[in-house]
């Protein structure tokens, strides 16, 4: 994959969750307005639901942290893995804060969607981020900036899973296969 960083290995992030519903759903739903649905995934609040923005949140020491992020989908492919017959699906993101983005970091992305099962999808992020302010936020990311990035992908993926989870579950999704 293009988005490893073999300079800075630090400033790479992996993390995965599972669906249970068949890929072609799955994929379909995002393909169809994958915003919208990392959108209605992260957002707390129903009043917010019409912004441009996601909302990215997680604790650190028992302080919560969140920021609005423009979730940008650049491209989406599909392809097989590695040569064999299994379809994926792979989205290229892009996210960076909403407002003041010069002060956040900047997270590239392939978020893939494959099947593990007839009934069990995975999704799996790769990311790549750049830290702000240059080589005070290299030393910054060293000390606690890595641990944020990951905890807000892991808690973005599992959103983004929990909200698949939900909806492709309601009576209005299930009738169309």
């Amino acid at each position: 994959m293009a988005l490893v960083n073999k300079t800075n290995p630090s400033l790479q992030i992996h993390k995965f969750d599972y669906v249970n519903h068949p890929y072609e759903r799955v994929r379909d739903a995002l393909k169809h307005d994958a915003p919208a649905v990392f959108q209605a995934a992260t957002k707390a609040a129903a009043d917010r639901v019409r912004s441009l923005a996601s909302e990215l949140r997680v604790d650190v020491g028992g302080i919560g942290v969140s920021a609005d992020v423009k979730i940008t989908v650049t491209k989406v492919e599909e392809k097989t893995l590695d040569g064999l017959s299994t379809p994926a699906a792979c989205l290229f993101l892009e996210w960076e804060a909403a407002s003041m983005p010069r002060l956040f970091p900047l997270m590239r992305a392939e978020f893939s969607v494959y099947p593990l099962t007839p009934t069990e999808t995975q999704l799996d992020f790769l990311g790549v981020y750049e830290p702000p302010f240059g080589p005070v936020g290299k030393a910054m990311n060293a000390i606690i900036a890595h641990r944020i990035a990951e905890a807000s992908v892991q808690r973005f993926v599992a959103d983004v899973a929990a909200h698949l989870r939900a909806t492709l579950s309601t009576p209005a999704h299930s009738s169309r296969a």
